[in-house]
């Protein structure tokens, strides 16, 4: 045995011994989906999908792949004009698309900030946001989850040109940044807000273009990520700001330059799914209403973290506690999984449920009953 296989079996081993080990699932569930981030159900679609195919047919001389990076062989008409489409969704002069939402904030977060600079992350923020925070060359700081008291205190000391990095709606208590407050502050010590759509897109806004959008707050925000393969259903993402903003990535952000470009079906894609959401804005409306039936049934449950979006949390302490929980509640049909440690911290390892506009009001009550019931025996 050689010593990559010994480091390798030492780490795994550690890792089980911990109970943290990681493994893929086998097959796809076929319970009742409480779990995916397909929260418009167009990834379920066969409209959308049938869409895509005929789309395809078309573009870029029926094309198999981008065949380089853009700096390459790999631009095209086609994602240019997706691209200008995008800018006029979500009301910004450019953006410029990615492969993937961690692709995206790598991009922004590693090329922009310099040495001298200061990047505040709010402590929930995404794994890519941190990621790209440590590429840099920029001084890193950490705030309190939506604490902006706790985020002024620190911007006092800040050095360099600022940058806060936060998300509209958070991955793991569903729970919405306070923008305007935030915008504010940003605007009183000179920062400059990433903020990363990724749980929004599609969800807020007309046709889908996020909580700033939403809000009328776009124009005071210098950098936002959406991301396409959560409520769009399909692949990709996009940085949208400035003119400025899209050369320099060009130039300086090594995840766009150093990587092949979406292949043509990817963009094909993007630009269908925010067609069909275009025509079936019943969609979010639908969200909206079982995520306030489930809300409502779930008001005063002690486990339940406050959330009014789709992704709602509920917390059984302890990785093995919550693995359990999971299971019983899959044995009852419900596609739910355990979120453990270490990505939540210790004590707030939970069951994090995703709410779908497919959802069915007998789902919703079927599952609340179920909570009802395991929260009561382990009372």
């Amino acid at each position: 045995m050689n010593g990559l296989d010994n480091f390798l079996i030492n780490k795994l081993d550690d890792r089980k011994s911990k109970g943290l080990m990681r493994a893929l699932p086998t097959f796809a569930s076929p319970d009742i989906d409480f779990t995916s981030n397909d929260y418009l159900g167009l990834a379920r679609s066969e409209e959308l999908f049938n869409v895509i195919a005929q789309r395809s047919i078309h573009a870029q001389k029926k094309s198999n792949g981008s065949t380089g990076s853009r700096l390459l062989s790999g631009n095209s008409n086609l994602i240019e004009e997706t691209e200008s489409r995008l800018a006029n969704l979500f009301n910004s002069e450019s953006t410029l698309i990615f492969n993937s939402g961690y692709a995206a904030n790598l991009a922004v977060l590693s090329s922009l900030p310099q040495r001298s600079d200061t990047i505040f992350l709010d402590e929930h923020a995404h794994a890519c946001m941190k990621d790209g925070a440590r590429l840099s060359l920029a001084k890193r700081v950490g705030f309190r989850h939506n604490n902006l008291n706790d985020l002024e205190s620190k911007l006092r000391q800040a050095t360099g040109q600022i940058y806060i990095a936060v998300e509209s709606i958070y991955s793991m208590d569903g729970d919405v940044c306070p923008l305007k407050d935030l915008i504010y502050l940003a605007e009183k010590y000179d920062g400059t807000i990433i903020l990363d759509e990724a749980h929004s897109t599609g969800v807020l806004g007309p046709n889908g273009a996020g909580l700033a959008v939403s809000l009328g707050l776009e124009q005071k925000i210098g950098i936002r990520i959406y991301t396409f393969g959560k409520a769009m259903g399909v692949h990709g993402a996009c940085v949208a700001g400035s003119k400025l903003l899209q050369q320099y990535l060009t130039n300086f952000a090594r995840s766009f330059i150093y990587t092949t470009a979406p292949s043509p079906h990817s963009v094909v894609a993007i630009a269908s799914a925010f067609d069909y959401l275009a025509q079936h804005q019943y969609l979010q409306e639908k969200l909206r209403s079982i995520v306030n039936e489930f809300v409502s049934l779930m008001k005063d449950h002690p486990r339940r973290t406050p959330s009014y979006s789709a992704i709602q949390g509920i917390i059984f302490a302890g990785n093995e506690n919550v693995r359990m929980t999971a299971s019983n509640l899959r044995r009852k049909g419900f596609d739910v999984r355990p979120i453990v440690y270490p990505t939540v911290k210790t004590g707030q390892e939970r069951i994090r449920i995703c709410l779908h506009s497919f959802n069915s009001i007998q789902e919703i009550n079927d599952l609340v009953h179920n909570l009802n019931l395991i929260n009561n025996k382990q009372a």
